[in-house]
């Protein structure tokens, strides 16, 4: 069956999918998106409490639903001055070393940082560096947060492929991650250079940033979005949301060699919540401190 499963994501048109999927997801008629709130929430065993407005009918669409705010307090921001935050619920899928220029994707398989991220030049300062890779189950809260402080210097978007990104299509399709559309966020914190990558994923009705709305589908413009020290800084604290996902999808995080040491026990498989301690940063640099915002 995973073979079978594999196979038809190869087939399908994958572009064609999630755009229909985006277009049903935005429905606004009122028994059209309650009934596939209520249908999500069955199938996925979704905990309401936790949100903001816990009544599904008052959402407008499944996607405000999707991405819906939680309870001020539900996810509270481990504490500490060096502590790095993970940046959404989910799995972890692997964390560690790049080692000689390239990620670990699953047992057997790996890709390349420099496709990863869309050039030699942005991929210079990860070279040896550390990574953790974060998928978002459809059960998921689906705000991705800030895991330090940092002022954004670079957005990429790079299109690509739709493929499935959970375990099964992790473990067989090669150079998953850096194969499929992607917005490449790169920041400078107090460590340096800190970069988190929202892949998207088959179904995936869309990608947002806070500072630029929707990225991926991509607005009527050219499909490459990249820019440097924006005419307006954006500027984000600790624990501040930077984006989110229209449906499940893959949070890839990397930081420069020697600058952020992984907490022990969290490895490939490991449930993470956003907010609690992914790690540890070992030297501060001269960035202001900054507080959620």
């Amino acid at each position: 069956m995973d073979a079978l499963f594999i196979a038809l994501q190869y087939l399908l048109p994958q572009q064609l999918l999630s755009r229909l999927a985006g277009r049903l997801a935005e429905c606004r008629t009122s028994w059209v998106k309650n009934a596939l709130i209520r249908a999500f929430i069955r199938r996925y065993r979704v905990d309401m409490t936790e949100a903001l407005d816990p009544d599904p009918r008052h959402y407008p669409s499944f996607n405000a639903f999707f991405t819906r705010a939680l309870k001020p307090g539900a996810r509270p921001l481990a504490p500490g001055p060096e502590t790095v935050l993970c940046p959404a619920d989910g799995r972890i899928s692997e964390i560690g070393r790049i080692e000689r220029g390239r990620l670990l994707q699953a047992k057997g398989q790996d890709y390349s940082l420099v496709q990863l991220v869309g050039s030699e030049e942005l991929a210079r300062p990860f070279r040896d560096g550390h990574f953790a890779t974060l998928y978002l189950s459809p059960r998921d809260y689906h705000r991705v947060h800030m895991p330090l402080a940092g002022r954004l210097d670079h957005l990429l978007y790079v299109p690509g492929q739709l493929f499935s990104v959970n375990q099964t299509t992790a473990d067989r399709v090669p150079a998953l991650f850096a194969r499929n559309e992607r917005a490449v966020c790169l920041f400078e914190t107090e460590v340096g250079p800190m970069a988190v990558i929202l892949v998207g994923a088959m179904i995936v009705a869309g990608i947002e940033t806070v500072w630029a709305g929707r990225i991926a589908p991509p607005p009527r413009q050219p499909v490459h979005t990249s820019y440097r020290r924006p005419p307006a800084p954006v500027q984000l604290g600790r624990g501040a949301e930077l984006g989110r996902f229209y449906l499940g999808s893959t949070v890839v995080l990397l930081f420069p060699p020697d600058r952020v040491e992984w907490t022990g026990g969290i490895t490939a498989g490991t449930p993470v919540r956003m907010g609690q301690q992914l790690g540890r940063h070992r030297r501060r640099e001269a960035l202001p401190a900054m507080e959620q915002g």
